[in-house]
């Protein structure tokens, strides 16, 4: 099978991972407007060669499209799996004609609160024009059917992790003798550090964020006391998280909204307990009081009772690490994930 996949965007850490999965038996392409480098990507120039959101690609998606329909005309793939609602865009355009099917993945298209009216009305055209789509977990599944994608177009396929690198065993960075406390992520950062006031003995380690939301958490940090206890490490490289998430005691993730929950996957796989909010993605990786813990997370002082009962019970910290692991490793390896991958293409060409 030759397999096209587009993604207008950065690629997203499980991207290449999945293509190389998929590439052991079937011819791979990645189409992206980035410069990323690796086997099988190519690079379709279309207006500025820097990381533009969504929104700011829109007037360059005939370009990127135009650049698809030619790499398209003189070698025509079998399926085309778009990533965002943008590239989806690109990719229905470029394959005009050809009789490719599309299979569309959204990457957080149902947080109404947050996408504009213009760009939900595209997602739901793109959603029932494309052959298949792919949800990430249950509750976007749901969405889109709210969306009007019939429903026998929709596969749940979440997102895969790469567990040789996220893994138990392996160096951690250096930490003094306070309990570590880690949120990935700026979104939700600051549900942690209003509950890190419930628990004077930990430290906090935020990774993630842009100048304006560290400047925005500290004031946080400021206003409850704890900015001598809370570390901003702003934008930190996929290739470090597995050093950094062991060195910690816990791992959060917060935010309100989870189309994919990879970082609490990823902690999962290294075997750190983590408490996530009860939402999206989470609802399907992290099985309550067994993998982890779910809790609003408007409630801090519910995430902080959390806290302490992980952080003073060595004995269920360990029992939670391994189940979490062994979830993380048995659920959502890139392996598996690049296999029901597979299954809904193939479906979706017969």
């Amino acid at each position: 099978m030759d397999i096209a996949i587009v993604s207008a965007h950065e690629l997203t850490p499980d991207t290449p991972a999945i293509a190389r999965e998929l590439a052991r038996g079937h011819r791979v392409t990645v189409y992206t407007r980035s410069k990323t480098k690796g086997d099988g990507v190519e690079h379709v120039p279309a207006g500025p060669d820097v990381e533009l959101s969504e929104s700011d690609l829109l007037p360059y998606i005939p370009d990127f499209s135009a650049g698809l329909a030619q790499r398209w005309r003189e070698h025509r793939p079998d399926i085309i799996h778009a990533y965002s609602w943008s590239s989806g865009l690109a990719a229905i355009a470029g394959s005009e004609g050809l009789d490719v099917p599309v299979t569309q993945t959204f990457h957080s298209h149902y947080d109404e609160s947050r996408t504009p009216a213009p760009v939900r009305r595209l997602e739901c055209a793109i959603g029932r024009r494309a052959r298949a789509v792919i949800a990430a977990c249950a509750d976007e599944e749901s969405e889109l059917i709210r969306m009007g994608v019939p429903r026998r177009n929709i596969s749940v396929v979440p997102h895969g992790i790469d567990i040789e690198r996220f893994r138990r065993q392996g160096p951690a960075f250096p930490r003094g003798e306070r309990p570590r406390l880690l949120h990935v992520g700026h979104v939700g950062a600051e549900y942690a550090v209003h509950a890190l006031r419930a628990v004077p003995e930990a430290e906090l380690v935020i990774a993630g964020g842009d100048d304006p939301s560290i400047e925005r958490l500290r004031a946080v940090a400021g206003e409850h006391g704890v900015a001598d206890r809370v570390q901003m490490l702003g934008m930190v490289p996929h290739t470090a998280m597995p050093k950094l998430m062991r060195s910690a005691d816990l791992v959060l993730s917060l935010p309100p909204t989870v189309p994919t929950g990879t970082a609490a996957l990823e902690a999962m796989a290294c075997g750190i307990p983590v408490i996530a909010s009860a939402s999206g993605a989470h609802l399907d990786s992290v099985v309550d009081g067994v993998t982890g813990f779910l809790t609003r997370p408007d409630r801090p002082l519910e995430i902080a009772h959390r806290i302490r009962r992980l952080l003073g019970d060595a004995t269920l910290r360990t029992a939670i690490g391994y189940a979490a692991a062994d979830r993380a490793r048995s659920r959502y390896s890139v392996e598996r994930i690049s296999m029901e991958l597979l299954r809904v293409y193939e479906k979706t060409c017969a």
